[in-house]
């Protein structure tokens, strides 16, 4: 009877645990984070259409020099009544193309300089101390030697001003022969001298973008489990990567917020598990 007695509180030892084992899968698993909808894009919209922006999006992408292409910045003046309105940020300065770095002297020098000027601009704006600045890489798959140069000065410049440092840069695999494929963000991220950047990818391809009609935040893209933001759709739609889902754009090739229903403002977007990646609303 002992004997019996001693089998069923083992028996219910062993009964609790599983019990309690069920329970902790489903409640002690690691929640998903929520994310949050973004948009860029290089002209100031407007401020009346910020506010109705406003209504779709939780940040905005904001630029501290002029675009790529552009003489002027109009988002200058703009972080006041931006934060305002409740917007997080995205911070943005433009950089250097690989043609104009000859030597990694020169990328050096450079860098130094475009730092200093980001930082300047950011300070100006009003934007804290601590605040995440990205630099802005157009071109795709593996940097120059001169090229991680740059950035190893830029984010030197930047951090020595008080502000972190990210960059904006290409997602999208290349395929380089010999069974080797890269993208910028990798090519990047491996960089001991860069490990400190923060990633903005940006990978419109369908798959794994949707497009951006009937827009929901994406979750972060997995396979670049270390990119604080994805920017999962461009205006206008580039059609070698998206035409399996030409469906979710607009019929012109660009994305528009769907408070925006006379398609004033064409936007890129983004997702972020942040309202405010970059920490300028503070």
């Amino acid at each position: 009877m002992a004997e019996r007695r001693s089998s069923l509180r083992i028996l219910g030892t062993l009964c609790f645990s599983a019990l309690a084992l069920s329970f902790c899968a489903l409640l002690c698993k690691p929640q998903e984070r929520e994310t949050y909808l973004g948009f860029d894009r290089n002209q100031y919209p407007g401020d009346e259409a910020m506010k109705v922006l406003r209504k779709d999006f939780a940040f905005t992408g904001y630029w501290l020099s002029p675009p790529p292409g552009e003489k002027g910045n109009s988002w200058t003046g703009k972080r006041e009544y931006l934060r305002s309105l409740g917007y997080g940020f995205l911070l943005l300065a433009n950089g250097r193309d690989s043609r104009e770095l000859k030597s990694v002297q020169e990328a050096a020098a450079k860098g130094t300089a475009d730092a200093k000027a980001a930082a300047s601009n950011a300070k100006q704006e009003g934007f804290p101390a601590g605040a995440l600045i990205f630099v802005d890489i157009e071109e795709g798959g593996r940097l120059s030697p001169a090229y991680h140069e740059y950035l190893k000065a830029w984010g030197e410049g930047i951090e020595s001003d008080g502000f972190r440092v990210g960059a904006y840069c290409s997602g999208m695999p290349v395929d380089e022969g010999s069974g080797t494929i890269i993208t910028t963000a990798a090519d990047i991220h491996v960089d001991p001298n860069l490990r400190g950047f923060a990633i903005w990818i940006y990978d419109d391809a369908c798959p794994p973008s949707q497009g951006c009609k009937g827009i929901q935040p994406p979750p972060p893209a997995r396979d670049i489990e270390y990119a604080v933001v994805w920017q999962f759709a461009q205006s206008p739609r580039r059609k070698q990567y998206t035409a399996h889902c030409k469906a979710k754009y607009a019929a012109d090739g660009n994305c528009y917020a769907p408070s925006d229903a006379a398609h004033k403002w064409f936007l890129d977007l983004n997702s972020a598990t942040s309202t405010d990646p970059s920490g300028g609303a503070k």
